[in-house]
């Protein structure tokens, strides 16, 4: 009996160590598996917000761009037409606001790029409602041109949460910019909505975006004066982007406002300053660096590209300034 009881107890303790290396081999694997697998999560980490950052970066600075002729009927304003189609081209790929998960953290250029050009928008949005949307200055204001400014003076940084509160995202409110010019255009076709086509609204117009033209001329020369450091002044191209998204905005609305009042252009004999005007616009909207230096104005190897886009910005000051005087004669 005591024979049988060592056999049993040896049996259970070689079962035991073998269980117990099983165990072992198990928990050996599985520290393999976890260690391997934080390994690759760190090593995707990188690639996710570096290289999913070039991919999700799109500057699209489209001199070319307008609505779809189907999208403007007869007696339609092809500028407003043309807000609304390139706000819903942008929120279809918004930048500004995405959170940390998203590898459009890693960029700026193309954040800043949009929230310049909103702001160009923005501006034309306000003076439909002041000068251009209203029958002589002195009639009630458009409600949907109202609406359209106001949405589009949300600020495009905004998420879906504002700390620990749910809020409108800049998209949901910049979409609703979209049906409001939508709204005012298709009243307008139908002569439903004004939209006064007269020499001194557009003076207003042109006046409005030439001061709006020398802030921005201001925030270039500002940044030149802060820093010479080239290549290596990695705020140079926040600066650069946004003017250059502003710069878009102009060129696309004057192009289509050139369309709009063409009679009372063609009537002062300014179609050829009007055109010299959206040309150094349209240059200054495609620059596009592959990196952007802020140096010396007379820099070889670190030129000043803020420069050089302040110089085709205020050609077009200038030559806008031509515009209006020759319209109040």
């Amino acid at each position: 009996m005591i024979e049988w009881f060592k056999r049993k107890f040896a049996a259970a303790s070689e079962y035991a160590a073998d269980t117990e290396a099983q165990i072992d081999a198990t928990t050996a694997r599985g520290w393999a598996w976890a260690k391997w697998l934080g390994i690759g999560i760190l090593a995707a980490i990188p690639v996710w917000y570096l290289i999913g950052g070039l991919i999700y970066q799109r500057i699209n600075d489209d001199v070319s761009f307008r609505a779809d002729a189907t999208d403007v009927e007869p007696g339609q304003s092809r500028a407003v037409a043309t807000a609304a189609a390139v706000i819903e081209r942008e929120i279809d790929r918004w930048a500004p606001n995405e959170q940390f998960w998203s590898p459009a953290i890693t960029i700026d250029n193309m954040p800043n790029f949009q929230l310049g050009l909103v702001e160009g928008l923005s501006r034309f949005a306000i003076e439909m409602v002041d000068q251009l949307g209203r029958q002589r200055g002195s009639s009630a204001s458009d409600k949907d041109l109202e609406k359209a400014a106001g949405f589009l003076r949300y600020d495009g940084r905004t998420w879906v949460m504002d700390g620990w509160r749910v809020t409108a995202s800049a998209e949901a409110q910049y979409r609703r910019a979209i049906e409001a010019f939508q709204s005012y255009n298709k009243r307008l076709g139908a002569g439903e909505a004004i939209y006064d086509k007269r020499a001194d609204n557009l003076i207003a117009l042109l006046d409005r975006i030439t001061s709006d033209l020398g802030s921005s001329s201001a925030a270039l020369d500002q940044r030149t004066l802060d820093s010479d450091a080239g290549y290596f002044d990695f705020g140079a191209d926040e600066t650069f982007y946004n003017v250059k998204g502003k710069l878009y905005a102009y060129y696309l609305i004057l192009r289509d406002i050139g369309v709009d009042y063409q009679v009372v252009i063609a009537d002062k004999q300014l179609t050829e300053i009007y055109s010299r005007m959206l040309s150094n616009l349209s240059r200054a909207a495609e620059m596009h660096p592959l990196m952007i230096s802020n140096g010396a104005q007379d820099g070889l190897i670190m030129p000043s590209h803020l420069s050089a886009l302040g110089f085709y910005l205020l050609r077009a000051r200038v030559q806008l300034r031509e515009v209006t005087d020759t319209l109040a004669k």
